[in-house]
Formats: structure tokens, sequence, C-alpha cells
């Protein structure tokens, strides 16, 4: 499953999608609402994401066995490093490892310091480098001490996070450089909101590339699609979220629509095929709007 996964992503279009598991002791939510929308006939996997925010949801890798057993779909599953620390991450791979769960997102997370539990403490024994560094020792078959595993553990594929937009092209140079080095078979960036955003990190990345050999040198770079429907939800995005940049011409647009989410989807689909067109490997978040996604996937 995740052999052919990952030769889509290196070869071909590749759409993922993401999922957040909900303030809830059960994912069927989720996974009754994908299935009303067929949206797993529509990717090639999707992701769950592990708290973000720092709140407290269902977790990752639970959910991920959920998707991945309902739809036969491989699932990437979100690592924050905000809430373990070496001995919980390594325990949490082995276990997901048995279930076939391995594709997992390093992430440092969110600070603790916004959570919705009161007092709440982040971990941060580093961030998300040390888990791929874990991660490429599991592939080796010892743990990150060095102590070899009697049984060795299936292959984990890596995936990592960046920003789409920086001021400095230094700051991207060296968060894909530092991912790139760490063995990371795919980058998902922030959402980006137009093509040229996208042509400039495209250029960036497989420029930089060029550099590695090896399985180094089949990274591939994935685009974080997020579909815009009101005028708060651009300007939170513009104003409020580093490493993202919200063009004005959507501001203004969604500011003078008589219908936001007529206009916003418009605007989204029509970025969604142009992306499609020029680099089609996309990750679609959509905070659990389901509906929209199957709008965007499926919509002439």
């Amino acid at each position: 499953m995740f052999e052919s996964f990952i030769k889509k992503l290196r070869e071909k279009s590749f759409i993922t999608l993401e999922t957040t598991p909900m303030h809830l002791p059960t994912i069927e939510p989720i996974v009754d609402k994908i299935e009303s929308f067929g949206l797993e006939k529509l990717v090639d996997g999707f992701t769950t994401t592990d708290n973000p925010l720092a709140r407290l949801k269902y977790n990752s890798i639970l959910a991920s066995i959920r998707l991945q057993q309902k739809f036969k779909k491989p699932t990437i599953a979100t690592m924050s490093m905000r809430d373990r620390n070496k001995i919980a991450l390594q325990s949490d791979l082995l276990g997901a490892n048995d279930f076939d769960i391995r594709a997992i997102l390093a992430l440092t997370g969110d600070s603790a310091k916004i959570s919705d539990q009161p007092n709440a403490k982040g971990v941060f024994e580093g961030d998300s480098t040390l888990l791929l560094e874990i991660i490429k020792c599991f592939n080796a078959g010892i743990d990150y001490s060095g102590k070899p595993f009697k049984i060795k553990p299936k292959r984990i594929y890596p995936f990592a996070v960046s920003n789409a937009f920086a001021k400095n092209r230094k700051t991207l140079e060296k968060k894909f450089k530092k991912k790139i080095e760490n063995g990371a078979v795919g980058i998902i960036t922030q959402p980006v909101f137009s093509i040229e955003n996208a042509k400039f990190l495209v250029e960036l990345f497989y420029d930089l590339r060029e550099n590695f050999t090896n399985e180094k040198a089949k990274c591939e770079l994935i685009l974080g699609f997020f579909p815009i429907m009101k005028l708060r939800t651009a300007q939170f995005l513009h104003s409020h979220v580093p490493g993202i940049n919200v063009p004005q011409i959507w501001i203004d647009r969604l500011y003078k629509a008589k219908n936001e989410e007529e206009v916003g989807f418009k605007m989204s689909k029509e970025l969604f095929e142009n992306l499609k067109e020029f680099h089609p490997k996309i990750h679609i978040m959509t905070a659990n709007r389901f509906e929209v996604a199957k709008k965007i996937l499926t919509s002439n």
C-alpha cells in the first residue's frame, strides 16, 4: 500500500485530504461524512491532525488506523513534538507500525500556552527534526539509543511541513534543506493562494533538491490548498498566520461580494485547477468541511 503511495507521489498526480479528529471519543462522524461524499474515491490518501492549536482532540494515530482500515487508503498520521518525549515518540511509532501506519507527518506543534487545557505544559524535547532522526533510526533497525530491534520495523515514510511564504528566500531554503537532509519523502507547504506563490515554491524547492543524491533527491513538494469561503477567514490568515500570504485581490473580491461563499468557492476552485495543472501534488485542507472538498474535486 505505502510503496505504491510513495511511487505515485514521485511519478504522478497526488492528492491527499486532511481530516481533523474532533473533541469526541470516536472518529465515526468523520468516517461517515467521508463515505457519504465518496471522497475516498477521489483522493490518494488522508492525513489526520494531532491536537492542532494544542486543543484536545481524538488521537491522530488511532484515527489513522480507523480511516486506513475502513477505506483501504494510506493515511499519514501527524505526530506533534509538543506532547511527547523521545520515549513516547518511539513507543507510538512501534505501536503504529504494528497496525501498518507507516506514513508519519513530523510536526513541532503549536505552543501549549494556547491550549484549551488549563496549565498544560509542552514537552518539546526537540523540534520535528528529532522525529525525522528517530524514523531514520527505525528504518535502519535500531531505536534512537542505537539498540537493535529483534524484529525490524516495517519501513516508515516521514513527511514534513514548511511555510508557503517568507520575505527572505533564504528562510524557506533553510527549512527545505533541513528536512530533505533528514530524510523527508514529502514536504507539505502551508496553503498557497496564488499560482505565482506556487511557482516560486516549486522552483525554489527543485533547484535546491538538485544538490542532493540518492533517496534525498527523490523528496517531493506537496502544495497546501485551503479553500477560502469567507472574508473573515481571508483576513485572519492574512493578518495572523505567519508563513501564509493571502493576496489582496482575495480580500478585495470577498469584501465586495454579495455572496461571499459563492465568490470564495469560485476563486478557490480556479486556483485548485491551476495548481493541479501546474504541479499536481496537492494536500487539501478544509477544516472538516468535506462537502466543500467534494465540490472542489468534482465541480466543473
